[in-house]
């Protein structure tokens, strides 16, 4: 693991944010990026922002790293808090709306490059 990349209490349900998690899931950061940037869906931009941290902070670590060499090792997409609130109804009652947050965490790693297979001589 090279840097990670935590942002928290985010205003996004986990359910919509691990729909675009999952495109990203194991690419390298410039795949990511670039899926990122072509998916319309609001989380596609909270995650483009945690990966652009976690890149930034693997290049200040190492600064030979390159977008295409770092790889997304984990992405995970937890629960947050909620905020619970109500809104008045008819005949007196009330229903209750539920407000998810998410917690997602980013970790990327250089990716190693293929080892050469071993040639047998003749």
């Amino acid at each position: 693991m090279l840097s990670v990349a935590r942002a928290r209490f985010l205003r996004i349900t986990p359910r919509k944010l691990r729909v675009v998690a999952d495109l990203v899931r194991g690419r390298t950061v410039a795949q990511a990026i670039v899926i990122l940037d072509h998916t319309p869906k609001h989380g596609s931009a909270v995650l483009k922002k945690i990966l652009k941290s976690a890149q930034t902070s693997a290049q200040i670590k190492d600064p030979a790293a390159k977008p295409e060499e770092l790889r997304i090792a984990t992405l995970t997409v937890d629960g947050g808090p909620v905020l619970k609130r109500w809104m008045p109804r008819a005949h007196g009652r009330a229903t209750p709306i539920i407000k998810r947050t998410a917690h997602a965490v980013v970790e990327l790693e250089k990716e190693s490059a293929p080892e050469p297979k071993a040639r047998i001589a003749k």
